[in-house]
């Protein structure tokens, strides 16, 4: 299956299937024909897990380069090891990346290539359900020890393949954090998408057909934002729904100590309590998510873990602040995103009916 992505700078193809790595790379054979030197960039889990089918499958020679795992690969030091890497093996303009991995990998190797001499193609080769939002779009990014992805660019790849034959080793904490992006795409574009996930299989044992319908549901959502704003100047924003407190959540405990998509579904329910109070989100509804996310094993013990004060500096260095305010992605209703400017006073409020809720339903 393939799903075009047609963005402003760049136009690509994004081919998702089971068993498509050989096929899908031979069928790039014009963009690799043309390079002379092809780097993978992978980390040691990815590679400790999918090294063998990945040289049965990639049928071209290159050279590998393995990375810390998590978030760690964002770091500047290992950004600095990897243009060092690329540097050292005499890449040029006309060498080619493969971001061999989940969402880190694919974000460290998008800026890597980014800004090697100014810019060199690359494709991604995503590993994990996570990597079905972040693998799409081009935003790249590293972190910095105050925010999580502040030091990035807008590059797309030049193809995109997801071969979802490597989602089979993930970890079922590794399946529910992807699944909250999948639950994202679906709040802010499909109401009946949004029942069908409400109301079906446990998102960690969904049926591998479904999984497939889901995710690539889930990437035509955002190609088509994506082809409407590229650089996040409007509707773009809309995915990202869930990720101001979610981002201030994982950024206040550490990089990697709570998953990515752990930390969106704890903003998830953070935004629809602020959907109730500027949109028509009604509180059972926010409510029936709770015991969605709860049945489903989202674990919420991290709001518990900080105070709004200690939040408030991450809240407040959120990139889509603007002149100090606070601008939140909310649901009108189910599937009619918005974008809101939030008093500080009213986001501590909307905390501490977080934690009121918390308390309620977890007693």
């Amino acid at each position: 299956m393939k799903i075009p992505v047609r963005a402003a700078s760049h136009s690509y193809d994004v081919t998702i299937g089971k068993g498509i790595l050989k096929e899908a790379v031979t069928a790039l054979n014009y963009l690799f024909a043309k390079t002379d030197k092809i780097v993978v960039l992978t980390d040691e889990n990815v590679w400790s897990s999918q090294q063998h089918y990945f040289e049965a499958n990639f049928p071209y020679e290159y050279h590998l380069h393995v990375m810390p795992a998590g978030e760690t690969c964002k770091s500047f030091e290992n950004y600095n090891a990897v243009q060092t890497f690329l540097l050292e093996q005499k890449c040029t303009r006309k060498s080619l990346i493969i971001a061999f991995g989940g969402g880190a990998v694919g974000d460290l190797a998008g800026f890597v290539a980014a800004t090697y001499m100014r810019g060199i193609p690359f494709v991604q080769v995503p590993t994990t359900i996570l990597a079905h939002d972040s693998a799409v779009g081009g935003k790249t990014a590293i972190n910095h020890a105050l925010g999580k992805n502040m030091i990035g660019a807008f590059y797309q790849p030049d193809a995109v393949i997801y071969d979802i034959t490597f989602l089979h080793s993930l970890s079922e904490k590794e399946v529910r954090s992807g699944m909250a992006e999948v639950i994202k795409h679906a709040l802010i574009s499909d109401a009946q998408w949004v029942e069908e996930l409400l109301e079906g299989d446990f998102v960690t044992k969904l049926p591998e057909e479904t999984l497939v319908n889901y995710l690539a549901h889930g990437i035509q959502v955002k190609a088509t934002i994506v082809e409407q704003d590229e650089t996040e100047q409007s509707v773009r924003k809309f995915l990202n729904l869930g990720h101001t407190y979610g981002h201030a959540i994982e950024a206040a405990a550490g990089y990697g100590r709570v998953a990515h998509g752990e930390a969106v579904m704890i903003g998830l329910l953070y935004t629809l309590l602020l959907s109730e109070q500027y949109g028509k989100v009604n509180h059972q509804f926010t409510k029936r998510f709770l015991h969605f996310a709860l049945e489903n094993g989202y674990p919420f013990e991290a709001v518990h873990d900080f105070t709004f004060e200690q939040l408030t500096e991450y809240l407040l260095k959120d990139k889509k602040a603007d002149y100090g305010q606070l601008q939140f992605v909310l649901l009108d209703t189910i599937g009619h995103p918005f974008v809101q400017k939030v008093e500080l006073e009213k986001c501590e409020q909307i905390d501490q009916q977080l934690r009121a809720l918390l308390a309620e339903v977890q007693k």
